[in-house]
């Protein structure tokens, strides 16, 4: 049987019709009146190109996998037998179609939306792949006329005549960023990593597209050659590599790919059974359901399958919330770390701490190799060499468990393979990429890799210390201090401008207050002196006798009454005379007093009476009678009474004043001068 020929990359135009939904276009690099969508059965790649939320950015990538059918020569023999996986990868944008110089008649929305998908059998080469599709997918909306289809057909060109045997291993890597996958996830990036080994059911989920299948690109490139080494992963049927894998015979440990492939590197997580898909759409669900699909893992931007996590999967990878959450109860106690575990990432993780750059977070901000991206694989490249060291050393140890002591290492005491955690051996033993591993690779692989746990050894001070201040640093005290603080701060001062607005408001509605007041009594003691004067000139004087004839109407005549001037003169004098015949009784009965010599011890004061008092009414007594006969006048001349009590109080006063006033008119008469 020829040998196959190598796969020609694709090209597609996937546009969003307004009527019908997602569709392809156009096919570039395939022959005329050909359509591989219809002959490998693609008809999901619409919608794996448009992935769900793609109209909320400017621009995003999906990834996704693709099975290749088996191909036939020009006389119908077959190629290649047996079907393959191969990688797609779309950049979608949109445009306002008012900017379009030509669009078509089925264009009924604001809004144009396509996606330009290459299709290649090298994920390795996604990095540079992406960079390259994003300028040629610019250039063509640049355009404004989708009918030229020169840049794609030149970037087809491309991508055919750019492939080449060999490749620099360092490029394969380009674009996925461990430092990132660190710095998010710290310790449970190793719980990610040993999960790879068990093979669970893992989904990753995230609103950005791009972000979930980098991160398991990523996650998959810390395991050597695993990316390159991904040609069964699209379908659970495919189980090419480990039909064809044959044990090494023989080790060049100067090379280190023979090396790593007498170590059995890369481990085969995507056979039989297995799927990998970075991003697979909700019509792809019945694939994760088969029956036949035992494990996958796969990156999905639905929270559809967030809501059902249980059913669909073992392990969930939240991207936004930057949480793991493993489901079965024995496969989250597999995937606890050990002492020497922990240590062993911490450390890491500290080292990508102190270097990090959140302007660039693809390098260290010191530019030195610990915390660099290299240094991260080659630490899990040597974590991984080790686990299988010391798993062949524990399988030679219960060989030679009651033999001689002079079999075992020297310098290796017990059984290093503890130091992994013993829960997370055993469930790894049951998985099919450790059996497929354990029986194509040699038994005594601890003779070139020292059978060792990278921290090896038990729990210390430095340990505990160590948890505790990464624990601590998760909390992210400080930024909660500091953000607690400017938000008490802004409080503060937002309360103390709203308490001196409210003050100032108070007092400004006071002030309108008193002014709207003083205004009202000043309209009002207008108004009554108006009435007053008015009632005045129109009505003669209500008599004192007269009575009303209900209650409302006396209250209303006495209101209107004015006081009698006159009258209350006239009461003045009578209490002025009365006055005056009291101090001229008192004058006369003093006299007599006088006369008689106010002889009281003599015989004749016995027969002689002292004159009687004369009977004249007081000051007092005048008040009270005043006050009796007064309750029964009216209003006014209650008020002319209580006048004239005032008068009588003050006669001296009265007196004093109008002799000050009598000097100073005989003062005025005599000199003229004042005269005109």
């Amino acid at each position: 049987m020829a040998s196959p020929p190598p796969f020609q990359p694709l090209v597609c135009v996937v546009d969003f019709h307004h009527a019908r939904g997602p569709e392809i276009e156009h096919w570039i690099g395939c022959p005329e009146d050909t359509d591989p969508a219809a002959e490998n059965d693609w008809h999901l790649i619409p919608y794996m190109a448009l992935p769900d939320g793609a109209h909320q950015s400017e621009e995003e990538f999906s990834y996704f996998s693709l099975v290749h059918k088996a191909s036939k020569g020009e006389t119908g023999e077959a190629v290649d037998t047996e079907p393959t996986s191969v990688f797609g990868i779309s950049c979608c944008h949109s445009i306002d179609a008012n900017q379009m110089l030509w669009k078509s008649k089925d264009v009924t929305r604001s809004a144009v939306q396509k996606a330009i998908v290459a299709i290649t059998d090298r994920p390795q080469s996604f990095g540079a792949l992406r960079e390259k599709l994003s300028v040629v997918t610019r250039a063509w909306f640049a355009q404004r006329d989708f009918r030229d289809m020169e840049v794609l057909q030149q970037f087809q060109a491309n991508l055919s005549k750019g492939r080449t045997e060999t490749e620099d291993e360092r490029d394969q890597y380009f674009g996925l960023s461990l430092r990132e996958l660190l710095h998010q996830f710290k310790w449970q990036t190793l719980v990610l990593f040993k999960c790879l080994l068990l093979q669970p059911k893992m989904l990753f989920f995230g609103s950005h597209c791009e972000q979930v299948c980098q991160v398991q690109f990523s996650l998959l490139s810390l395991i050597p050659g695993l990316v390159r080494s991904l040609r069964d992963c699209a379908d659970p049927q495919l189980n090419r590599y480990a039909e064809t894998l044959r044990r090494p015979d023989s080790v060049k440990t100067s090379d280190r790919a023979s090396l790593l492939a007498y170590l059995g590197v890369p481990l085969q997580l995507f056979g039989k059974g297995s799927v990998f898909g970075p991003y697979t759409p909700l019509q792809s669900l019945d694939i994760l359901t088969d029956l036949d699909t035992k494990s996958f893992v796969v990156g999905s931007t639905n929270s559809l399958l967030i809501q059902q996590k249980d059913r669909y999967c073992d392990v969930l990878v939240d991207l936004d919330e930057k949480n793991v959450t493993i489901s079965p109860p024995s496969l989250r106690a597999a995937l606890t770390l050990s002492t020497a575990d922990r240590r062993w990432i911490d450390f890491l993780s500290q080292s990508v701490n102190d270097t990090w750059d959140d302007n660039d977070p693809s390098r260290p901000k010191t530019h030195g190799y610990v915390g660099s991206e290299e240094f991260i694989r080659l630490q899990f490249e040597e974590y991984l060499l080790a686990l299988l060291s010391s798993e062949k050393y524990h399988q030679y140890l219960q060989c030679h468990n009651n033999g001689d002591p002079k079999a075992l290492l020297a310098d290796v005491e017990g059984d290093p393979s503890a130091e992994y955690y013993t829960l997370f051996l055993d469930a790894w033993r049951e998985s099919e990429n450790y059996k497929l591993w354990n029986s194509k690779t040699d038994s005594h692989l601890f003779d070139i890799v020292e059978p060792r746990h990278p921290n090896a050894g038990g729990l210390t001070i430095e340990d505990v210390q160590r948890r505790l201040a990464a624990q601590v640093a998760e909390l992210h005290l400080d930024e909660r201090f500091n953000q607690t603080r400017d938000v008490v701060n802004k409080r503060l001062a937002d309360g103390r401008a709203n308490v001196t607005s409210a003050f100032n408001k108070v007092w400004s509605d006071i002030e309108v207050m008193r002014e709207a007041q003083r205004q009202r009594a000043e309209q009002t003691r207008a108004e009554k002196a108006a009435a007053a004067s008015a009632s005045a000139a129109a009505t003669p004087r209500a008599s004192v006798d007269e009575k009303p004839t209900s209650p409302t109407t006396a209250a209303g005549q006495v209101r209107s009454q004015k006081p009698d001037m006159a009258n209350a003169q006239a009461s003045v004098a009578a209490a002025s005379s009365r006055a005056g015949a009291y101090l001229s009784s008192w004058g006369a009965w003093a006299a007599e007093k006088r006369r008689s010599g106010w002889r009281s011890n003599t015989p004749t004061s016995a027969a002689h009476p002292p004159p009687e008092r004369p009977k004249v009414t007081t000051v007092s007594e005048l008040g009270k009678e005043e006050a009796t006969d007064v309750g029964n006048l009216p209003i006014y001349e209650q008020e002319t009474s209580q006048k004239q009590r005032d008068l009588e109080s003050n006669v001296p006063i009265y007196a004093e004043e109008t002799r000050r006033s009598r000097e100073s008119d005989g003062k005025d008469q005599s000199n003229p001068a004042g005269k005109e």
